[in-house]
């Protein structure tokens, strides 16, 4: 265990500091949409904070993400950050808000530091944007990269499945990695990674990885917040373990309401 000073409740997590974890500390993110969800992470102590476009799916019903805009997350982002006292807030760069070319990708980057209070984004792909991650990086914006099952790009891929099974794929997620890096990401989320491969990658660049549905050789795991706690709308993905099971604590909430309000009214 490393004798570095861990955050406390009055201390920052900080860009560095999440940089300065690799091989010392585990990392913990989950996901959070909203004010009073958000200070719950917090106070628990939770490292980071995703406000993902998975608010699409989770809190919109939608069947992916790609309708959410860059103004939906910034009014996400700006509820979470006034609750993060502590947690590093990431915020994610929606679908077509930083593809189409560099300028728009530091114009949405910055809006979601500016305006909705992040201390950095994060956006999906490897190779194909390790230039645009430079470029967010150059303008002085911290960046999370995201490979391995990029839901932005669910079209494409077809389903949602482990990657890193052939060569092919196990060649390009270890370049990309290693080009997210030079880029200057400051960490790496890898999402349905092949576990050997997650490790792989893991001991191969010198920034932390986070994994979701990739084993546990990463420096950290992050989770959709509701799937930890059992407020999953839908299917709750296999490597999600819930740790509560709010919804049916919650349903027994709205019944015993309601029976309380229909016997005060047959009183009366």
């Amino acid at each position: 265990m490393s004798s570095m000073p861990q955050p406390s409740a009055q201390n920052k997590v900080t860009v560095p500091f999440i940089r300065a974890q690799k091989n010392i500390q585990p990392l913990t993110m989950l996901t959070a949409y909203d004010y009073p969800t958000a200070q719950i992470l917090d106070r628990a102590g939770i490292d980071l904070i995703l406000v993902g476009d998975s608010v699409g799916t989770v809190l919109y019903g939608d069947e992916n993400t790609l309708q959410v805009t860059l103004d939906d997350m910034v009014r996400h982002t700006r509820a979470v950050s006034k609750a993060a006292n502590r947690a590093l807030v990431v915020g994610d760069l929606p679908f077509m808000s930083y593809q189409v070319s560099k300028k728009q990708a530091i114009r949405s980057s910055g809006r979601l530091l500016k305006e909705a209070g992040a201390h950095a984004v994060k956006l999906e792909g490897g190779l194909e944007m390790a230039e645009t991650v430079s470029a967010i990086v150059r303008a002085g914006i911290p960046v999370m990269g995201h490979i391995g099952l990029t839901p932005q790009t669910i079209h494409a891929i077809g389903t949602y499945r482990i990657h890193g099974k052939t060569h092919q794929e196990r060649d390009y997620l270890i370049a990309s990695a290693k080009a997210l890096e030079e880029a200057g990401a400051f960490s790496i989320v890898l999402e349905c990674v092949e576990a050997k491969l997650a490790s792989e990658i893991t001991q191969l660049v010198n920034i932390p990885t986070l994994g979701i549905g990739s084993g546990t050789g990463c420096d950290g795991q992050v989770l959709v917040g509701h799937d930890l706690v059992g407020l999953t709308a839908g299917r709750v993905p296999r490597f999600v373990q819930p740790t509560a099971d709010l919804k049916a604590n919650w349903h027994q909430a709205v019944e015993a309401y309601i029976q309380r309000t229909r016997e005060n009214h047959a009183r009366h």
